[in-house]
């Protein structure tokens, strides 16, 4: 027998409430009731990082996260970074300009972890960035892209933070 459960929490800034499976995923419940194909069904163990989301500003693997402990939380998905008027931001910006994508299916995930990262800029080593995005997988890439992209952040950052 099913159970289901109304679920009340911040969806990309906006308060949102919806009924769900008590068994359903975060993933699931991102994808199938709000439409939000940016949440990616990867391994589904949490081991992919393309279903990646922030929660409470915190990084997170979607596909082992209930839904219904959603309840109460801000969840931040690759749609919410865009401005207003569908402007990319600057780490969505970097990652097109330093061409770290390609098929384009572990960018979301990425991009939120990075956008993790970011928010507190401080100089990372290239070790420790790489340590810090270990959590994705890319099969297209090569990972050196996506380091560059969100070194190219980091920098832009640290320098708007000096001035």
């Amino acid at each position: 027998m099913k159970q289901f459960k109304q679920v009340t929490f911040r969806l990309n800034g906006k308060e949102v409430s919806c009924v769900v499976d008590v068994r359903s995923s975060l993933t699931d419940m991102l994808r199938n009731q709000f439409g939000l194909t940016s949440v990616k069904k990867g391994c589904e163990v949490g081991e992919c990082g393309a279903c990646t989301v922030l929660i409470n500003k915190e990084a997170f693997n979607s596909c082992i996260y209930l839904a219904v402990w959603a309840e109460g939380k801000d969840i931040l998905t690759l749609e919410g970074l865009m401005g207003p008027n569908g402007e990319l931001s600057d780490i969505q910006q970097a990652f097109m300009e330093e061409a770290a994508v390609q098929c384009g299916f572990c960018t979301p995930g990425f991009i939120l972890t990075a956008y993790e990262i970011l928010e507190e800029p401080r100089d990372y080593t290239d070790d420790e960035l790489r340590k810090l995005l270990s959590g994705h997988l890319c099969r297209c890439t090569g990972y050196e892209n996506i380091l560059r992209a969100v070194k190219k952040v980091l920098r832009q950052r640290l320098e708007a933070a000096k001035a």
